[in-house]
């Protein structure tokens, strides 16, 4: 069971949440995000990591780029995977493979879509990424997504909960989703685009704890 701390923008955030025991990293190359990096801040945060926690998995999020532009600043910047949080075709989807997995904006007509083979499932985990559907935006809103409606998809794949979590209710969100991991990038800052290590610790501790208790429950 996995924890992703996402929207990552220097070494020193980048090198707290490995220490807590973030499994993985979420870099966002969105623009009009206020946690949008650049592909050469990126390429300067990514080989202290790979030195100083080569466990972790370091993720690209990309918003309705082509995928010879995402596969471009994959290798650029030495990521491991690719987030498509846009309303990506399924033709991008499948030409970046394994390589990506896409987050859904969990409305019931995204539902519906996953159901019908419109959305490429990962073969690998996480298959899917669940996030809040907000009109126009594409993720970081601080929203919950519907759990009930969560806990059912993630009986039938491996999926990673984002949508609203934050260190006071993602332990809740553990035991009623059941999710192979959860991601998190508005509910641990100060502001927005702005980290704050109290709330990234306290984050990590809280998953790791619910994921303790949820599998020993499973055992």
């Amino acid at each position: 069971m996995k924890i992703k701390i996402c929207g990552i923008k220097s070494i020193e955030e980048a090198r707290f949440a490995a220490a807590c025991g973030a499994d993985l990293l979420g870099f966002n190359f969105y623009p009009p995000s206020p946690r949008a990096i650049s592909p050469a801040q990126c390429c300067q945060i990514v080989p202290v990591i790979r030195q100083e926690a080569p466990q972790v998995l370091l993720v690209g999020v990309f918003v309705n780029l082509g995928a010879s532009d995402v596969h471009s600043i994959l290798e650029q910047c030495d990521l491991d995977l690719a987030q498509l949080s846009g309303d990506e075709s399924l033709e991008v989807q499948q030409s970046l493979g394994e390589r990506a997995f896409k987050a859904v904006r969990l409305a019931k007509q995204a539902v519906a879509t996953i159901g019908e083979g419109q959305i490429y499932r990962r073969k690998s985990p996480p298959a899917l990424l669940l996030d809040a559907d907000i009109p126009g935006q594409y993720g970081g809103t601080g929203k919950t997504v519907d759990w009930q409606v969560a806990a059912s998809m993630a009986e039938q794949m491996p999926l990673l909960l984002a949508g609203g979590l934050t260190p006071e209710n993602v332990a809740e969100a553990i035991r009623r989703v059941k999710p192979w991991g959860v991601d998190v990038a508005s509910g641990v800052e100060s502001s927005p685009g702005i980290k704050d290590f109290a709330k990234i610790k306290a984050f990590i501790c809280n998953a790791r704890t619910a994921f303790e208790a949820l599998k020993k429950e499973t055992a």
